[in-house]
C-alpha cells in the first residue's frame, strides 16, 4: 500500500502541474503535442485530437510538449501562428508560469477543503525548529550538565547542529557516552560535557531499542489558520498558501545562506516515506503532506536556474528587456549549466535519502 499512495501523491502533483502548462497553452491557441505524467519510455497512451496523451516509465515528473518549444525545430509555415516560440513573449510567460501556480491551486483547494469543515491549517514558525532549549527537565542530564532555558546548542563534538531534529538523533544514537557540547548563552559560548541517559523506547516496527536522552524540550510555534463558517474558508485559504509559500522561501533563503543544515532536505524516497506514513495517520495527514510538498514543488520551480521554469522566466524577462531573446548558443548552454546543477541537486537528495532511511532500514534488515 505505501507504493499505492506514493504513486498516487506524485500522481497529483505531476498532475496539476503539467495541467496547468497545458490549459494555458490551449488558450493561448498553442499547439500541444503531447501530455506525459512521467519521463522516458511510454507505458501506455492515446492520442485525442491534436494531442497525445501518455503515461511513461519514470513517475518522478511529467511534460508537456508544445509544438515549436525546441530551438530551431522545423516546421510547415502554417503551424507557425500555434509554435510556442513564435509567441510573444506574455503568452510564452503564461504557459510557464501556469504549472506552478497551478501546485499552489492544488494546495489551495486541499487547504479550502480543510477549513470548509471547520478542521484548522498549521504553519510552524521556522524558528521554534531551531536548537534552542525551552525547558530542562528537573534531575536529567540536561539539569546535571548545567543547561539552562534559551541556551542554543550550535556543536556535539565539534559538530555543528543546526535544527532540533538533527541534534535529537545524535543523543538519541549516543546512550551512556559523553558528548561535549558547544553552547550558546546570551552572547557568549561555553563548552559542557553531557552522557545522554539510556531510555527504552520502540521502533518503527514495534520492537525495542535503548536510546539517549538528556531532557530537553522545545516550544513548537505555530500559526493556527480556522475558519469560523463555510463563507470564510476560502479567504482563509488563501492565507495559509500565502502562509506556507513564505515559510517555504524562508527555508530555501535559509539553506543557500547556510542558517538551515542542507542535511535535511529530502528526495523520492523520503517523500515516499513520509507520504505513507501519512497516509496510515489518515486522510487529514496525508493530503495536508500533499498540499504542503506542492506548494514546496511550486516556490522551487521558480528559482531562476535554467531548465527549470523560473529558468525559463529569466530568459523571457531578459527578452522582454533587451527587445530580442538571446542567442540560441547561449540559451543551450544555460541549460546544460542548469542541467548538471540539477543532477547534482538530484543526487545529494538521494545521499541524503538514503543516509537517512535506506541505510537504517539495511542495518535493521540485517540484525533482525
Amino acid at each position: 500500500m505505501s507504493i499505492f499512495w506514493a504513486i498516487v501523491f506524485f500522481g497529483l502533483l505531476i498532475f496539476f502541474h503539467e495541467l496547468g502548462h497545458f490549459i494555458v497553452a490551449k488558450l493561448v491557441g498553442v499547439k500541444v503535442l503531447k501530455f506525459s505524467l512521467g519521463f522516458g519510455p511510454k507505458i501506455a497512451g492515446r492520442k485525442i485530437g491534436e494531442t497525445e496523451y501518455l503515461i511513461s516509465a519514470i513517475p518522478l515528473g511529467g511534460y508537456v510538449k508544445p509544438l515549436g518549444e525546441e530551438p530551431g525545430e522545423e516546421m510547415p509555415e502554417e503551424d507557425k501562428p500555434r509554435a510556442f516560440n513564435f509567441q510573444p513573449v506574455w503568452k510564452r510567460a503564461a504557459i510557464v508560469i501556469a504549472g506552478p501556480v497551478f501546485n499552489l491551486v492544488l494546495a489551495y483547494v486541499i487547504f479550502l477543503a480543510f477549513l470548509s469543515i471547520k478542521l484548522p491549517v498549521a504553519i510552524p514558525k521556522l524558528d521554534s525548529m531551531t536548537t534552542t532549549l525551552e525547558t530542562v527537565m528537573d534531575d536529567s542530564p540536561a539539569m546535571r550538565a548545567g543547561l539552562k532555558k534559551d541556551d542554543v546548542i550550535t556543536e556535539i563534538d565539534g559538530k555543528s547542529v543546526m535544527d532540533w531534529n538533527e541534534m535529537a538523533e545524535i543523543f538519541s544514537k549516543n546512550p551512556d557516552k559523553e558528548l561535549t557540547l558547544k553552547i550558546k548563552r546570551g552572547a557568549d559560548f561555553i563548552h559542557v560535557q553531557i552522557v545522554p541517559e539510556p531510555v527504552k523506547a520502540q521502533d518503527e516496527s514495534g520492537k525495542e531499542i535503548v536510546v539517549g536522552r538528556i531532557g530537553i524540550s522545545k516550544k513548537m510555534d505555530a500559526e493556527i489558520i480556522q475558519s469560523a463558517s463555510i463563507f470564510s474558508a476560502p479567504f482563509k485559504a488563501l492565507d495559509a498558501v500565502y502562509e506556507w509559500s513564505v515559510l517555504t522561501i524562508d527555508v530555501v533563503i535559509r539553506l543557500l545562506t547556510g542558517s538551515v543544515s542542507a542535511k535535511q532536505v529530502g528526495g523520492p524516497i523520503l517523500i515516499v516515506d513520509a507520504a505513507a506514513k501519512a497516509a496510515s495517520v489518515g486522510a487529514f495527514a496525508y493530503f495536508n503532506f500533499i498540499a504542503i510538498i506542492s506548494i514546496n514543488l511550486a516556490i522551487l520551480n521558480l528559482l531562476p536556474i535554467p531548465v527549470l521554469d523560473g529558468g525559463h522566466m529569466m530568459f523571457f524577462a531578459i527578452e522582454a528587456l533587451r527587445g530580442k531573446p538571446l542567442s540560441e548558443k547561449i540559451v543551450v548552454n544555460a541549460n546544460k549549466v542548469g542541467m548538471a546543477l540539477l543532477l547534482l541537486l538530484i543526487a545529494f537528495v538521494f545521499y541524503n535519502d538514503i543516509i537517512r532511511i535506506v541505510v537504517p532500514w539495511i542495518q535493521k534488515s540485517m540484525l533482525q
